[in-house]
């Protein structure tokens, strides 16, 4: 394992640790909160695999002052959180709820405090329930909503935040969630799923418009889930399941922000959208120019032919069946897939910068003695940080790297079961205590931090 220190990094290098609201916050419906698409969903029987809800969660609405302490001692000088839009908008438009307006400038006031500087997200697949009653992302009008939505939040804590992500992951919402059905809102199908992709590369747009205009001197950026996509064979037919894969997995999002258009040489199915879904002057209202751009990356994915499979015609290679290192969850290991990734996403022309604002590992974590030991993860964060310091020094801007996630808390369709913190918590009591993956952390930023950066020992 190739070993490193903090001075490797730079002085300039950006330390954080990420959280959601939904997956964090609980308290659902106090203080004038609104219903979100995932309270909703998460209310259907067998949606949810452990069958739990997120009403309570890891309660960070009360307890945000301590997680908050946590990451600090911890040594971390990024804390990236999302905004919950129900709680601020509780119908996702028209009257705004001053009880939501005063608890993020809570949260923003602590960061500050502690030295921590905050990365805030506008949505994070938290969509108001009353939104998607109209359509959600399949609307149009949510397009406008979220504009506002965004003008609004920058209009209010501008003054205090200077780094803003417009989008968390805007193909994994869409199409686990307007394709497949498998997250919230629960829609499944090509009717769904094209509109919804053109909606929100809209809003990605328009919101990061809307938070320049109200404050010039921020920093706007965007996040893009990603994987390096790998053809089983190099066979020709798998060689093309691969490349449509990469369109979707990869290109869908950030190429129509940098004014390319939607990747439809590679998946021609996307031509729907201009049919069906464009309006004529969408196309100029597509790009904009992100300051930066954030790669959530946690596995590679190898991909074959399938006929039987519609539209992508492509089928993974399950990492259990590989032979290779695997998560709690069965996600694949790869250092490898991160340095590719980040590769990958330099070559754009258009990308100034780059950060790595998600990256993690869910293990099968047990508190014992007051103790968890996580070697574990541990050893998947130095394989990933050794990439991407490989990667930053053969050209890449990358400038940091936020650890998925601070504490343990509700992962979406896997419910609690999926444990990704650097924080363990007992979900009955709500006790926090750190992992040795966190102590691992503390080590590391604890060192002094020296100008100039030297080689990695092997």
């Amino acid at each position: 394992m190739d070993k490193f220190s903090r001075s490797d990094f730079g002085p300039a290098f950006k330390w954080g640790v990420a959280i959601s609201a939904f997956q964090n916050e609980g308290a659902h419906d106090a203080q004038g909160k609104g219903m979100s698409i995932w309270d909703a969903f998460t209310a259907r029987k067998g949606k949810i695999k452990d069958g739990t809800h997120a009403r309570h969660a890891c309660n960070f609405f009360e307890l945000y002052a301590e997680d908050i302490a946590l990451a600090k001692q911890m040594g971390f000088n990024v804390f990236r959180f999302s905004l919950s839009w129900c709680r601020i908008m509780p119908n996702g438009t028209g009257a705004v709820n001053q009880a939501g307006i005063d608890f993020y400038h809570r949260v923003i006031d602590a960061c500050l405090a502690a030295g921590l500087e905050p990365y805030v997200t506008l949505y994070h697949w938290d969509l108001p329930q009353a939104l998607e009653q109209k359509g959600g992302w399949c609307h149009r009008g949510t397009v406008f909503a979220f504009e506002a939505f965004a003008a609004l939040c920058a209009r209010t804590y501008g003054h205090k935040v200077k780094n803003w992500l417009v989008l968390n992951e805007p193909f994994g919402f869409t199409s686990l969630g307007y394709m497949l059905g498998v997250h919230a809102p629960g829609k499944f199908g090509l009717s769904y799923f094209l509109p919804a992709v053109h909606h929100v590369a809209l809003a990605q747009a328009e919101g990061g418009r809307a938070v320049r205009a109200e404050t010039p001197q921020a920093r706007v950026g965007t996040t893009y889930s990603c994987s390096q996509i790998i053809p089983y064979t190099t066979n020709n037919n798998d060689l093309q399941a691969a490349r449509r894969a990469d369109a979707l997995f990869n290109r869908l999002f950030i190429e129509p922000a940098l004014g390319m258009g939607y990747p439809a040489d590679a998946f021609p199915l996307l031509k729907r959208i201009e049919r069906r879904y464009a309006l004529w002057r969408d196309w100029e209202k597509l790009p904009f120019s992100f300051d930066f751009i954030g790669l959530q990356n946690y596995f590679p994915l190898v991909v074959r032919y399938n006929a039987f499979m519609p539209y992508v015609q492509a089928s993974e290679v399950k990492a259990r069946y590989r032979q290779v290192p695997l998560t709690g969850l069965g996600w694949e290991i790869s250092g490898q897939g991160m340095y590719s990734i980040l590769q990958q996403f330099a070559a754009y022309k258009g990308v100034k910068e780059i950060m790595v604002t998600e990256s993690g590992a869910a293990f099968d974590d047990v508190l014992q003695n007051g103790e968890v030991n996580d070697r574990a993860r541990v050893a998947y964060f130095k394989e990933y940080l050794s990439a991407v310091l490989l990667a930053k020094r053969s050209g890449v801007p990358v400038t940091g790297y936020f650890a998925w996630t601070l504490t343990d808390n509700f992962e979406w369709a896997e419910g609690y079961k999926a444990r990704f913190g650097l924080v363990h918590v007992d979900f009955e009591t709500q006790r926090r205590t750190m992992k040795d993956s966190g102590k691992w952390f503390r080590e590391l930023l604890a060192q002094p931090v020296q100008q100039g950066a030297k080689e990695v020992q092997r």
